[in-house]
């Protein structure tokens, strides 16, 4: 890492005394976090300094992240005390280009999808706050035929300092009007427990079709899994199916899925229903599942609009089920726009024995109030479950309200928890307050106090829970 540092800003300071065609943009982010909590994480401090320099046809991005200690918003990884591992000062984004007319290489931190990501996807999840990007090299041919080869690493999530290697090649290319056909070829080497390689090959073709008012997509891929030693070979094969259909004011559309020991960390599978969940909040996604989608929408008399999304998934054995429901009705009037909706959500494990459901509707208004914009969200969450014979429910209230004066931008928030409407006064509340300020062109502040309820998160095949916070974020972020 030293070597390419001082490499890259030897070259840097040679390409900024030629001040030719030479573009510099970049991005300073600070945070500062205080949780109200009795221990020693309660105070946390971030600065992220990034940059992308441009020059003639070569690119070069470098970032800085400092983590005093690092804060981390999953319930499971908060700790009662001070973890050094958590600090942490590093360039943890490098890389080089090079792009001329339909070739480009890219060298160092890559972000890359083949085709839908169900065979390959180096990511960065700000939300779970994980980098999932490789440190590779890219090779890409963007024209008629588009070609991708890539071979990089990626630190192991077993043995830090240790890396599994992803490597592979993608291609694409249009065979006659509105029908392109791709095929994408990956190989994957992690290290799993006690230092023993694993290794998955995955191999995909897809095609995408449209003509006039038809858009649709089609996957299959197929993946062994083997190691050098020990016969615990596996198949594994994915399946993704979607197509939409526009007749004037009406929009249909459907998608399938099935998955068959397909999970693996570089990729992204497409969940086929609404509200992104997974099968079972236990499991990833691909390991066992199929399922559908039906969804529709209508433009009614220029001033509607209606939604409906309906999915359900299941595994071989039927032990595991789910169905995701979301209903919408939107109107306009001028520059007003109002929406009412109503989201469902219910899974099923037979093994377990247990049962969940959630089902919300939600409001959502937006005018102007003396001018100036005004939006109001209200949502009413139901939640109830049942393990074995036991059963409970409770209700998850939320109202915000966001809208600006002059240059200030507030939102403002309360939820709460019910476990009935009898404990209404007595249950516990979490209001906050967030305000954003340019302070100068390219300077904003952004300030939050109060209370956040947390909760699941669905993203990429995965369910986590976020954790309640209690206490004040003020973050800089200053653009040049």
């Amino acid at each position: 890492m030293k070597l390419r540092l001082s490499l890259l800003l030897a070259l840097m300071s040679v390409l900024l005394f030629g001040q030719n065609n030479l573009q510099i943009n970049g991005i300073n982010e600070a945070q500062f976090v205080y949780r109200t909590v009795p221990d020693s994480l309660n105070t946390y401090f971030r600065n992220s300094f990034g940059f992308n320099l441009g020059y003639r046809d070569f690119r070069f991005g470098m970032k800085f992240n400092s983590d005093l200690p690092r804060y981390s918003n999953q319930e499971t990884e908060l700790l009662g005390n001070l973890d050094a591992n958590r600090l942490s000062v590093a360039w943890e984004e490098l890389y080089a280009g090079y792009s001329k007319d339909a070739f480009s290489i890219h060298v160092g931190t890559t972000a890359e999808t083949f085709g839908q990501g169900i065979s390959f996807r180096s990511y960065e999840d700000l939300e779970f706050d994980e980098d999932h990007r490789l440190e590779s090299f890219l090779l890409k041919y963007d024209n008629k035929l588009s070609f991708k080869a890539i071979y990089g690493a990626i630190e192991s999530e077993n043995y830090a300092g240790r890396y599994d290697l992803a490597y592979g090649s993608d291609i694409q290319y249009p065979v006659m009007e509105g029908l392109r056909l791709g095929a994408s070829a990956m190989g994957y080497r992690n290290l799993g427990a006690f230092g023993h390689y694993s290794f998955r090959d995955v191999f995909a073709t897809r095609a995408i079709f449209t003509h006039g008012n038809l858009d649709t997509y089609a996957e299959f891929a197929l993946s062994k899994s083997y190691r050098l030693q020990g016969s615990d070979d596996s198949d594994g094969s994915a399946i993704y199916l979607n197509a939409d259909y526009f007749w004037g004011d009406l929009s249909i559309g459907a998608a399938y899925k099935r998955y068959d020991d397909f999970s693996f960390r570089l990729q992204d599978l497409p969940l086929a229903n609404y509200h992104s969940e997974t099968l079972s909040d236990l499991l990833a996604s691909g390991l066992d599942e199929e399922g559908w989608q039906l969804r529709a929408g209508y433009a009614l008399m220029d001033d509607f609009y209606l939604s409906a999304d309906y999915a359900e998934a299941w595994d071989q054995s039927g032990d595991l089920r789910m169905n995701d429901l979301h209903l919408a009705i939107d109107a306009y009037r001028g520059a007003d726009f109002y929406q009412l909706s109503w989201s469902h959500i219910e899974k099923v494990d037979d093994l377990t024995r247990t049962w969940q459901k959630e089902y919300y509707p939600t409001l959502v208004t937006s005018f102007a109030v003396k001018g100036r914009p005004l939006t109001l969200t209200g949502e009413f969450k139901t939640v109830e479950k049942q393990q074995g014979q036991a059963t409970s429910s409770h209700y998850e209230p939320m109202l915000q309200a966001d809208f600006g004066i002059k240059k200030l931008s507030l939102s403002l928030g309360v939820s709460s928890w019910w476990q009935d409407f009898s404990g209404i006064m007595d249950s516990r509340y979490m209001p906050n307050i967030e305000a954003k300020y340019p302070l100068f062109e390219h300077t904003d502040l952004t300030l939050f106090a109060g209370k956040e309820a947390g909760g699941k998160v669905c993203r990429n095949g995965i369910c986590r829970y976020v954790a309640p916070f209690e206490g004040l974020k003020a973050e800089l972020s200053t653009r040049f």
